[in-house]
Order: structure tokens, then C-alpha cells, then sequence
């Protein structure tokens, strides 16, 4: 047993386990082996066989990232910045993003680059929401990183044929199947060699899942003790589909079928009933969420890009509703996710009291710990997994830190991201990952690209060049 002790660090964001709360320890230690943390405090005085100097470090629990798409969104670059359907409320997902494709070449570069940008940021565990592909959970494993396996399954596929109208080509039996295969990937995750892998039942939409699949998946993810997660409330389109279809929101409707409950996550959970946009006439869902504590995975980037925002994170939280909070778009950057989180949530309450950074780190580790049913990540304390991320204090953007996980979120993010350890292990070390070689999967994913901008005129429904709807920056003389 080799035990690693993180010296002397200026700051270690510690957990105070009589107050429930991170807190600043000045001039701490941190000792770990086997993939455990054995001491959290000051002047550590057992076996050291690895001795890390501390001195100039801030060391901080690995964030927990609830919701993410690895194997789809780094395409996404260059693409969809500034896109969204006119006529769709500038939603991307129904006319762009289906024809936007990676091809199976390119999907194990895009969850290379997702990865490495996420633990560059400090993540030591993710959901990866994605559908089932080959290679997924080796590159998972290989990694360095704890991954919450989470296949998506559903009912139906959203399309349009005019750039207006949403239809839904359903097929109840392929829904099922795919559901079934989604069960069978998490039994492999869970007995994977590494011990990193764990998994998520994850219907994929409200609107493309019957109500059997949401029930079904829901009542088996219980008898297995798994968390169970689904996008809703995430978009005007499907606010008005699923009033349309049942006559209640959409948060209501996943009530009347028995899925709310805390160990039940909301992908975005934006459109409520009381949302501006949509002209609803109750009042309920807020309340909902709270009383069931029903969890959301909050993600504000992928909307501001859209021009839509969560109204807002402090009043959720001040209703009672529990937030995590996910990178569901590129850059999967965690740290940039909480600062946009903040400076979204002031912005649309007008108010820079509605909620404090306190209250994002606490989304960033121990709530987004509770969502995914673990209590052994995201705070350091004698018994946790060994999860965890040194700063360097030093770096410039982050002097001068007076608060240092201020200076962090709002000013340095992951260039001064500086180790980061997951169950144990270093997988990133002056600020490289080590676990696998992003620069070189970054550049076969720009060839990716080029094969997806190439076949998607064959996918949609005008069958136009993606110039003509995302056109460059500007034009090649």
C-alpha cells in the first residue's frame, strides 16, 4: 500500500462534518492510499511514501458533473455557436442538431476530447449521457475518470420537414429493445476491472419516451438501487407538445406518472409552468420539484447560446429544489459552467444576492454527489474516495486570492488546474492529461467534422450546404 500525503497546501477546501459545509483549512494536509482518503487536517504525522509539496496549492474535492453528452457535443464546434431554428424558438435540437452527425469513426475522438477537457477542469466524476457505442466503456476506463454510465433509450425520433413543425416517428418495440440493451451496458459497467464505472437509467426525452418506457425504466431503476434521469422542461416546443398531448406541463405530467422522487434528476427543468415564455396558467411545478425533491441538472452554457436561461438558480433553490450541475455542451469545462451559472442567475433576477459561490461549489461536488446516489465524492474527509484537485495559487489569473475558489470560478477556471487525482491515481499533472493524448484527438476530430459538415445536406429536410444556416465568421476570399 503506497500512501500519498499532499503536504503543507496553503488551502485545503476541507469538509466540516459537524456543520455539513466545505470549509478553508490554511496550511492543511491531505493523505490517501488505495483509492481512499485516510487524513483531512493539519500536521499529518503517519507513514508518508509519496510526499507532494502543498506549499503555493489550493487542494479541492474533484467536481461531480451530472449531465453530459461526450460522444456528440465537441462536434459541435464551429457549428452550432450561434444557431438555433427561427421558427422553433430558437431551439437547435429539432432541425440541426439530428443532421449534424458524428460518424462512428469520429465518435471515440469526440469522448477523448470531452474527457480531457472535463478532468482538465477539475472533474473527477461524470454522467456521460450518450447512446450506446463500441469502444464506450473502455475510453471510460482508460480514461482515469469515474464515469456514471448512462445509455439514453426512447420511444420515438423528433424531426421536421419544414423547418416549423416538430413530428415524431415512434416505434414502441425498438424503444423497448433499446431500453433492455441500456440495462445490459450498465450490468457491464458495473462489473468493470476498474471499479470506476457505475451506472443511470436515462429515458432520453419526455416527448419521445411512452408513457410505459418512463414508467418501466423508472420502477426498474429503483429495484436496482440507480439513479434515473430525463431531459424535460427543456424546450418551448416540447412545453407546448406535452400540454398538447396531456393537457399539463411537463413536470406534471412526469407526476401524475409516479417518476418524481429524489433519486430522479430533470435535465434542465427551464420551462416550468410559471416561465414567462410559455403563458402556462398554474403555478405548480416549482413546488413539485421541492416537495418531491426531484433533482435538476443544471447546465446554463448550451442555452445562453440560445438566447434561453433558467429562471433563475437561487430562486429554485430558495423553493427547496436540489441543483446539480452538467456540461452539456462544449467546452466541457466545469469551472466555466458554475461561472456562467452565477453571473445567468443574477442576471435574470436582477439581483447578485440571488446565490453565492458557496452555493455553486456546493452544486459542483456534494449535490451533484446526492444526485447520482454516492456519498463518498465530492468533499474531502477520512473515508471518501481519493477524488481530488490541486490549484496552483500562483498562476497569475489567480492573484490575488483573497477567496480562492472565487478567483477560480471567475477569473483563472482550468489554466490553473494543476494535478488532479481520481481514486488515487494522478491522471492530470501540470496541467496535461496523462490518461490519454488530447491534442492528437482533437485534431482527427476536426477531420471529423469535415466528413459531418459533408453528408449533412443528405439528412435534412432542405438539403442545404451548412453554409447557408451556419454560415463562417467570415466569408473565404
Amino acid at each position: 500500500m503506497t500512501i500519498t500525503v499532499i503536504k503543507n497546501a496553503d488551502v485545503v477546501v476541507a469538509w466540516d462534518a459537524g456543520a455539513a459545509r466545505h470549509v478553508y483549512l490554511n496550511g492543511g494536509d491531505v493523505a490517501f492510499a488505495d483509492g481512499t482518503i485516510r487524513f483531512v487536517g493539519k500536521r499529518y504525522e503517519g507513514r508518508a511514501d509519496e510526499t507532494v509539496d502543498g506549499r503555493g496549492r489550493m487542494v479541492m474535492p474533484g467536481l461531480v458533473n451530472i449531465h453530459s453528452h461526450p460522444s456528440s457535443e465537441p462536434l459541435n464546434k464551429g457549428f452550432l455557436d450561434e444557431l438555433g431554428s427561427p421558427a422553433l424558438y430558437n431551439s437547435s435540437l429539432y432541425e440541426f442538431m439530428p443532421i449534424l452527425r458524428a460518424d462512428a469513426e469520429t465518435v471515440p475522438d469526440c469522448v477523448r476530447v470531452a474527457y480531457s477537457e472535463l478532468l482538465l477542469s477539475g472533474v473527477t466524476t461524470l454522467a456521460d449521457l450518450s447512446v450506446a457505442h463500441p469502444a464506450w466503456l473502455d475510453l471510460a476506463a482508460d480514461s482515469g475518470l469515474r464515469v456514471c454510465v448512462s445509455p439514453m433509450f426512447r420511444s420515438a425520433r423528433w424531426y421536421t420537414k419544414n423547418g416549423h413543425v416538430v413530428e415524431y416517428e415512434w416505434d414502441e418495440k425498438a424503444g423497448q429493445a433499446a431500453m433492455a440493451q441500456a440495462f445490459d451496458v450498465i450490468e457491464q459497467a458495473e462489473k468493470h476491472p476498474s471499479g470506476r464505472l457505475f451506472g443511470m437509467v436515462c429515458p432520453a426525452q419526455i416527448d419521445t419516451c411512452s408513457e410505459g418506457l418512463i414508467k418501466e425504466s423508472h420502477a426498474e431503476a429503483r429495484r436496482r438501487n440507480l439513479p434515473w434521469q430525463i431531459h424535460a422542461a427543456q424546450s418551448t416546443v416540447e412545453f407546448h407538445e406535452i400540454t398538447r398531448r396531456h393537457g399539463v406541463s411537463p413536470i406534471q405530467w412526469l407526476e401524475r406518472l409516479g417518476v418524481l422522487g429524489d433519486t430522479s434528476i430533470i435535465g434542465h427543468a427551464i420551462f416550468l409552468d410559471d416561465y414567462p415564455r410559455v403563458g402556462w396558467h398554474s403555478r405548480r411545478d416549482l413546488a413539485l420539484l421541492a416537495e418531491t425533491g426531484t433533482r435538476v441538472a443544471h447546465c446554463p452554457t448550451v442555452f445562453l447560446r440560445r438566447g434561453i436561461a433558467l429562471d433563475d438558480f437561487g430562486r429554485y433553490r430558495r423553493a427547496g429544489v436540489r441543483i446539480g450541475l452538467g456540461t452539456d455542451t462544449y467546452p466541457h469545462n466545469m469551472l466555466e459552467e458554475m461561472r456562467h451559472a452565477g453571473y445567468v442567475a443574477r442576471l435574470m433576477a436582477e439581483n447578485p444576492r440571488t446565490l453565492t459561490t458557496t452555493d455553486l461549489f456546493e452544486a459542483a461536488t456534494t449535490a451533484g454527489a446526492a444526485a447520482l446516489g454516492r456519498d463518498d465524492i465530492g468533499r474531502l474527509e477520512a473515508g471518501t474516495k481519493a477524488d481530488l484537485v490541486l490549484v496552483d495559487l500562483d498562476h497569475p489569473m489567480m492573484q490575488p486570492h483573497r477567496d480562492p475558489v472565487r478567483s477560480l470560478v471567475y477569473a483563472a477556471a482550468e489554466r490553473a488546474v494543476d494535478r488532479v487525482y481520481v481514486d488515487g491515481r494522478l491522471v492530470v499533472r501540470d496541467g496535461t492529461v496523462l490518461t490519454m493524448d488530447y491534442p492528437a484527438a482533437a485534431r482527427r476530430l476536426h477531420a471529423g467534422q469535415k466528413r459531418t459538415e459533408a453528408a449533412a445536406p443528405d439528412y435534412d429536410w432542405a438539403h442545404r450546404p451548412v453554409t447557408d444556416y451556419s454560415p463562417l465568421t467570415f466569408p473565404n476570399g
